[in-house]
């Protein structure tokens, strides 16, 4: 039997916060009134919540206590398999769904979660992040904070995610950078489920999760603690990375993917402008009878080769496999998207013939980078290309 496919990132993330079925948009409708009376009611009790978890220090007692009072506000957690929790281990691995997960296994452990990509301020600390001074420095100052001998030590916990998903269908490429810290790690499962509504939206803020989390009766958050995970003698931190992916996909039931965040910036894109890209559904795979799939692979990527004669042909065909769409590639290849060696071009541009530049109507416009022409449409929309 041949494995799924991976999901692509209409699967992994939602675009719509209300449910798309009439039964359940009838019920949240009447809900409403008493989901507003629920969030006003749940902002007061969330700033004495934010107290005494200030107030409280880090002991057994807070975190009963914080654990109780956050299911008031409607955030229960739960945990299965607690007893496979090593506290010898200081790195700790998970999916990513929502703002708040890190948050909600601090409820069940100590653990300490450093915010990436923003600088340290009030809002890191409050949010319950380890603040940290640079990104450069990340993976040499958490090295530090594991190796130092603080008792009791304060584990560390990541999402190689690096971005949240919808938790339903599949998980993001872990990244490296966490399976350098330590050899040891130990990877647990999050799942979260809300009625009525979903529960993370793509392009949302942490404020809007925040008042949506307020507003529904309940979200559910449910851990789930897996053995530690050694590296293997001899394994690089790439393949470190995809066995502990694998392995937590498996016990979520969903499947690993090779997409990353950039390919989630990319799929937000195109849903802010769905007229970038007009030639998608012209240049994708047509399913109606006509040439295998191969050789249509191989078509479209000779004509992005010709345009792009640097790259190499296995990263076109990779890259228009998984878009379908000659000019979402080439923006793919010129944006630094897609990572790859350029090819030595010399000799090959002298024997190549030259070909001729096709007729532009009148209504277009004409912008030349490097010898590269590309014509845009006046009615189509084109963001500015950076090389």
């Amino acid at each position: 039997m041949e494995p799924l496919p991976a999901p692509g990132p209409e699967r992994l993330f939602d675009s719509h916060r209300l449910p798309g079925d009439g039964f359940l948009l009838l019920a949240l409708l009447l809900y409403a009134p008493v989901g507003f009376c629920l969030l006003v009611l749940r902002l007061f009790l969330g700033i004495h919540v934010f107290l005494v978890s200030c107030a409280l220090p880090d002991s057994v007692f807070r975190r009963f206590v914080v654990r109780t009072m956050c299911a008031v506000l409607g955030l229960v957690a739960r945990q299965e398999g607690s007893g496979l929790r090593d506290p010898r281990v200081r790195v700790l691995i998970s999916n990513h769904v929502t703002p708040f997960d890190h948050n909600i296994v601090n409820l069940l452990t100590t653990c300490s979660t450093p915010l990436l990509n923003s600088p340290p301020s009030f809002v890191c600390w409050s949010r319950g992040f380890m603040e940290m001074d640079r990104r450069v420095e990340l993976v040499e100052s958490l090295k530090r904070f594991c190796a130092s001998t603080r008792l009791p030590p304060t584990p560390l916990l990541l999402f190689p995610e690096e971005e949240a998903t919808n938790g339903r269908e599949g998980l993001l490429r872990f990244s490296s950078w966490p399976f350098s810290i330590q050899d040891v790690v130990q990877p647990l499962t999050l799942q979260v489920q809300r009625p009525l509504v979903s529960v993370t939206v793509s392009d949302a803020s942490w404020v809007s999760e925040l008042l949506w989390s307020l507003f529904v009766p309940f979200t559910v958050y449910q851990v789930r603690w897996l053995h530690p995970v050694r590296r293997q003698l001899g394994e690089g931190n790439e393949e470190f990375a995809l066995r502990v992916q694998q392995l937590v996909a498996k016990e979520l039931g969903q499947t690993g993917t090779r997409l990353t965040p950039a390919d989630k910036a990319e799929h937000m894109k195109r849903q802010r402008h769905p007229r970038l890209h007009p030639q998608l559904a012209q240049s994708s795979f047509p399913p109606s009878p006509g040439p295998s799939p191969d050789v249509q692979l191989t078509t479209l990527a000779q004509r992005v080769k010709e345009v792009l004669p640097h790259v190499p042909l296995h990263v076109i065909q990779r890259d228009l496999a998984r878009t379908g769409c000659v000019d979402l590639t080439i923006t793919n290849l010129l944006e630094g998207a897609v990572a790859f060696v350029p090819e030595d071009i010399t000799e090959e541009t002298q024997s190549r013939p030259t070909v001729s530049a096709p007729k532009v109507r009148p209504r277009s416009s004409q912008v030349q980078y490097l010898g590269i022409r590309f014509v845009f449409n006046d009615d189509d929309f084109a963001s500015p290309l950076t090389l």
